[in-house]
């Protein structure tokens, strides 16, 4: 076993929510395997998800921006939860994305085209919704899915990636939850060996 960094982020508002429980088994395993783990509860720590005009083009100027881009570039691997929010993360989440994934730090433009910057990194993106499965599928597709694998960490040059969601939340029991959140560590023991 090598011990290695994973970088944990969850989007969520309500401590004691189910996503809270899965990013709380997450780390739990990943600590059990040794390995070394930068957790980060954005509402937790008031993280501002407002990209500024200036911000864009500029250096980056504030503290927690600046620490998440190190640890984001310093880590080995990336765990995100978060739930469905009309087909994407929620806004809080959608603002640490545009100033913490951001460009020139995790990707850069090349006359070759895109060249992202985390190549050879491993992600695994774990959601949950009221929706359940097929009707999500049947109305949306996997618009999630599609975000996170494509748009996000394969535009950054992570192709090693896994997603799983869970549903329905409002419609689960006691005893699906557990199951869910032992599915959670071996997710996390299988794919952070």
């Amino acid at each position: 076993m090598v011990a290695i960094k994973i970088y944990v982020v969850i989007g969520h508002q309500r401590k004691g929510s189910f996503c809270h429980a899965i990013a709380a088994a997450a780390v739990d395993e990943l600590k059990a395997a040794g390995h070394e783990v930068v957790y980060h509860d954005l509402y937790d720590e008031n993280f501002n998800p407002i990209l500024r005009h200036e911000e864009i083009d500029g250096d980056v100027t504030d503290p927690l921006v600046k620490r998440h881009i190190d640890e984001v570039l310093g880590a080995d691997g990336y765990v995100v939860v978060h739930p469905n929010w009309w087909g994407q993360p929620p806004a809080m989440l959608r603002g640490w994305q545009d100033r913490v994934l951001r460009q020139g730090a995790v990707y850069k433009f090349t006359e070759q085209g895109v060249v992202g910057l985390l190549g050879g990194k491993r992600a695994v993106v774990l959601t949950t919704s009221n929706t359940p499965r097929d009707v999500e599928l049947a109305s949306f597709g996997d618009p999630l899915e599609n975000h996170w694998k494509t748009c996000v960490f394969g535009f950054c040059g992570v192709e090693d990636f896994y997603r799983r969601n869970f549903e329905s939340i409002i419609l689960s029991t006691p005893e699906q939850r557990k199951a869910w959140l032992a599915e959670v560590r071996e997710i996390i023991r299988r794919r952070f060996p």
